[in-house]
């Protein structure tokens, strides 16, 4: 077991120097909007020229939650092919600002649910993961971490993972996830807005596997998510040729936070 998951992408997809990263972090996550706080996020994960300002939306509403102690997140291995999903057995996660400890009682609490698997493999070069980091880190401060990399997981699945995992409001759960890849940007804006209104319905049946990179760890989230009937707030939808990139092959983005319903268990309002 190594005790700590080194960087993969500091210095390719954020910056690797401590203090620039904070400062651009920073001035990303003070553009964004303020909002409820909420009990789960949906964020991109590309290139912060290209996705941050979009991520940031997401992140800034958990920016005044000192109560947030856990976050569990989770998104699409691009590296390796899993049929699951994959819990790292190592102990923590560095980013350039710091040290991410993971939670010590994830293992116990996931063992014996189906299409888990406890391995630092597939974690080793992802991004999908690594890039929420230093956003987490700057508006949260000290949490601790459930890392999860989804392959083809049925949603049911993963949705018995997140029951597992959900807690009250010291958790908060992450899907990591772009949209559509490499279409032109009028074909893919179409494509993200029928996305978004399946995000909005809570419609995890209406989003396919071209829609998203993340489209296993969103499906199974989205199953939990109307299960409990929760509440969602689109805040912010767009392409890599709204913010860094040309328009003749474009990456969707989109941002969404989701909150639980009056009465009911968790969150605050």
């Amino acid at each position: 077991m190594r005790a700590e998951r080194p960087p993969a992408v500091a210095g390719l997809f954020y910056p690797e120097d401590p203090g620039e990263l904070a400062a651009q972090v920073d001035g990303l996550l003070d553009r964004a909007g303020a909002g409820p706080a909420p009990k789960a996020l949906v964020a991109p994960h590309a290139g912060y020229p290209y996705s941050g300002p979009v991520a940031a939306s997401a992140f800034a509403r958990a920016r005044p939650c000192p109560w947030i102690r856990r976050v569990l997140l989770l998104g699409p291995s691009h590296r390796t092919r899993l049929e699951g999903l994959a819990l790292p057995a190592c102990r923590a996660f560095a980013t350039p600002l710091g040290r991410v400890d993971l939670d010590p009682g994830a293992p116990a609490a996931l063992a014996g649910l189906p299409g888990l698997v406890v391995s630092d493999s597939p974690h080793a070069r992802e991004h999908s993961l690594e890039v929420q980091l230093p956003f987490l880190q700057r508006a949260l401060g000290p949490f601790l971490l459930v890392p999860l990399l989804v392959g083809r997981c049925p949603p049911q699945d993963l949705a018995r993972v997140l029951e597992a995992l959900w807690g009250g409001e010291e958790t908060l759960v992450v899907v990591s996830t772009d949209l559509s890849h490499y279409l032109p940007y009028q074909a893919a804006t179409a494509v993200d807005e029928g996305t978004c209104r399946a995000v909005e319905g809570l419609r995890p049946g209406d989003i396919g596997d071209e829609a998203a990179c993340g489209a296993h760890p969103l499906r199974g989230f989205l199953r939990l998510a109307a299960g409990r009937r929760m509440k969602v707030s689109t805040l912010d939808l767009r392409n890599s040729g709204d913010t860094a990139g040309p328009r003749d092959r474009v990456v969707g983005y989109g941002a969404w936070a989701f909150h639980e319903r009056e009465g009911g268990a968790h969150g605050r309002p």
